[in-house]
């Protein structure tokens, strides 16, 4: 494999950093690079992995934010896009644990509006990895499943469901399907959480048993691995030589976003990129989201922080 070809939506984060003023006539937030794809193109790129990013980025200032994020952590633009559509925007609410929930603003923007003559030719040397809203928000899904389809590269599927953007699980699961089945025929791999099998659990075969729903959906479709997170709980995988399951690691957490795209990133760092075995890749995948919890937003670590943290086992 020569480089990791990572596919979807850019977003700018607002998180709220203090109480409105007396008279709510102001509040005031702070404007973080972010969007799932994105976060797992900038860990891949900071575990020295060959990171390139093809997404659509807008002109206006935000856009430039997001441009200067990526190239910033090493990531190769070499097959992004550039649009004077505006940039998408995603407002943060965090729980008492620092859990996020997202109202997201996209109409009209760069993310979604995808032409075919835009997307390069991959080839089986190099991985492909896509995920989340850009494969559920139209216009753009049906292109890249389109174009995904075409191709002879491998690939890997992040769900990352957003349950505010499509409200009706079986619209969502018609969705999700077609790429489940399209990374069997390639030999790839598919990520879920188990807050996303809850969310498609009245649809989804397998329900919301991550184990379960795992070795249903590696059989089914003929996936190389499925592989679900547990949140603090850690991770299971299973593929054809079985069931493997890791330990979630204690951290004081400051807030969970780009926890997932963070595990991912370090899981295809060491099962692709590195050819770990299933345990030590989903270890690696789980030591990379833990050290993002504990920062704020999307901030993932280096390949010698992450091999630190390893080390202390």
């Amino acid at each position: 494999m020569s480089r990791f070809v990572v596919c979807g939506e850019t977003l700018i984060d607002l998180v709220r950093v203090a109480e409105p003023s007396d008279d709510h006539f102001r509040t005031t937030w702070q404007a973080l690079s972010a969007g799932g794809p994105m976060n797992t193109a900038v860990a891949l790129s900071r575990l020295e992995a060959d990171s390139h990013f093809l997404g659509r980025l807008s002109r206006d200032a935000f856009g430039r934010q997001l441009h200067d994020h990526l190239s910033g952590a090493g990531v190769d633009l070499d097959l992004a896009v550039v649009t004077d559509q505006a940039t998408s925007l995603a407002v943060v609410e965090l729980d008492s644990d620092g859990v996020a929930s997202y109202t997201f603003h996209f109409d009209g923007t760069a993310n979604f509006d995808w032409q075919p003559e835009e997307l390069p030719e991959l080839g089986a040397a190099d991985w492909l990895h896509i995920a989340s809203l850009a494969c559920v928000v139209e216009p753009g899904a049906g292109v890249l499943l389109d174009w995904a389809a075409a191709s002879s590269a491998p690939l890997s599927y992040d769900i990352n469901v957003r349950p505010t953007v499509i409200t009706d699980p079986k619209v969502y699961w018609a969705k999700v399907e077609p790429w489940l089945e399209l990374a069997g025929r390639n030999g790839g791999i598919v990520k879920a959480s188990d807050a996303d099998l809850a969310a498609l659990a009245a649809v989804a075969p397998g329900g919301a048993d991550p184990a379960g729903t795992a070795a249903l959906w590696q059989e089914r479709y003929g996936l190389r691995a499925v592989v679900i997170t547990l949140g603090p709980d850690g991770a299971v995988a299973v593929d054809a030589d079985g069931r493997t399951e890791v330990p979630g690691r204690e951290v004081e957490v400051v807030d969970t976003v780009g926890a997932g795209d963070t595990f991912m990133a370090g899981f295809l760092d060491g099962f692709v990129g590195r050819q770990f075995s299933m345990r030590d890749a989903l270890r690696r995948g789980v030591a990379a989201a833990a050290i993002v919890c504990a920062r704020q937003g999307a901030q993932p670590p280096t390949a010698d922080e992450v091999d630190e943290l390893l080390a202390t086992d």
